[in-house]
């Protein structure tokens, strides 16, 4: 066998063994596919948009895309208790706490099972600041 051979073969041998190990990490039964829900906008904000929910083992990654978010701002993001699927009724006190929206986007691993999150029991808010935290400006109920 060649040197050339030799090398060709060592490198096949490592990408087999790197891709079984990254294959090795998606959790049994993940697609990789998301649930994706909308959100609405709360208090005449037009901050319209989703809310993206994707397993990731006992985890999930929540990935929020809205619309209309003024230049410049940095929107908390929270995942509140509650049923209501206009989100009237939900608990001021997040279940979790996401990353904020800038530029429209935030993304967050939330350390919950997807599963539980769209139970229905909880819902996707943006606040319009840490100033005004009281003030929706978006809200998205989870449920499947």
């Amino acid at each position: 066998m060649s040197f050339r051979s030799f090398g060709f073969a060592l490198a096949m041998a490592a990408t087999f063994c790197f891709a079984g190990a990254v294959q090795a990490q998606i959790a049994p039964g993940d697609t990789g596919a998301g649930v994706q829900l909308g959100m609405l906008e709360e208090n005449n904000s037009g901050q319209v948009g989703d809310v993206t929910l994707f397993p990731r083992g006992k985890s999930t990654l929540v990935v929020i895309h809205v619309q209309s978010e003024p230049a410049g701002h940095h929107e908390p993001a929270h995942v509140h208790r509650g049923h209501s699927v206009t989100c009237e009724d939900i608990n001021p006190k997040p279940a979790f706490g996401l990353a904020d929206v800038v530029n429209g986007v935030s993304r967050t691993i939330v350390q919950y099972p997807i599963d539980n999150l769209l139970s229905g029991n909880y819902s996707v808010n943006v606040h319009e600041s840490m100033r005004n935290i009281a003030h929706y400006v978006s809200c998205g109920h989870l449920y499947r």
